[in-house]
């Protein structure tokens, strides 16, 4: 999930840097860190859904 947002983050990014939108709270470099951020925390298992403990058959 967090993949997805940082691929929208970064999608943002790029619009803003081909249309030269800035503004002060969001510019080109704040997003790019926003996108690198989620990238991270993505890769280092934050937000995944697996379950660790394994599954044992009942019987």
């Amino acid at each position: 999930m967090l993949a997805i947002a940082a691929a929208a983050v970064f999608a943002l990014a790029l619009l803003f840097d081909l249309a030269d939108i800035s503004s002060d709270a969001f510019n080109f470099q704040t997003l790019i860190t926003v996108g690198l951020l989620l990238l991270a925390l993505h890769l280092a298992g934050v937000g995944t859904s697996t379950n660790w403990r394994g599954r044992r058959g009942r019987r």
